[in-house]
């Protein structure tokens, strides 16, 4: 990935949306890596998706070599800065990097993800709070249908297929 910008080594930068739209392959390969165990990221199924599937990326590297590790999905949505997903090099470096950033911004108010599997998993264990009220999960996913079970959990739709999902974080609600 040549970015018009330097990448500080160990640092996370926002990519601008030129560097985004130039770089989507690259960007595709990490998110489709990082969610390749689930089948693939429900709203990033190509290089094409990348320009809409959030309205910010924020990347690191890692090692030696100039190309980024790892990279975050962002949306702004009624809840505030949303976690839409993220990806990786496949190094545990990169992977481990991804979760620390995941962990650190949704411990920060105004940040919230929704989850299931092993991210689930992984972010309970890194201690990020789950939101078990229905009503903060509707008012952050606010005009989306969900179906509340009573536990944090709910259904939802997404690209088509009904996901049982769980929003950790602190959404500005």
């Amino acid at each position: 990935m040549k970015l018009t910008k330097i990448l500080l080594e160990n640092n996370w930068r926002p990519l601008t949306s030129k560097e985004v739209d130039n770089e989507s392959e690259e960007l595709f390969k990490m998110i489709d890596l990082a969610y390749a165990p689930l089948g693939g990221h429900p709203n990033v199924t190509g290089p094409n998706d990348i320009k809409s599937a959030a309205q910010g990326y924020e990347v690191i590297d890692l090692d030696d070599d100039p190309e980024p590790d790892a990279v975050i999905m962002i949306k702004q949505r009624p809840g505030g800065s949303k976690l839409v997903g993220m990806g990786h090099d496949g190094s545990k470096p990169a992977r481990s990097a991804a979760v620390a950033k995941t962990v650190s911004d949704l411990n920060k108010n105004g940040y919230y993800i929704e989850v299931s599997g092993t991210i689930l998993d992984i972010l309970k264990a890194k201690g990020v709070a789950i939101v078990d009220d229905e009503a903060t999960v509707k008012a952050a996913l606010k005009g989306k249908d969900i179906k509340w079970h009573g536990d944090g959990s709910y259904d939802r739709n997404l690209a088509g297929k009904v996901h049982r999902k769980v929003m950790m974080g602190k959404p500005n609600i």
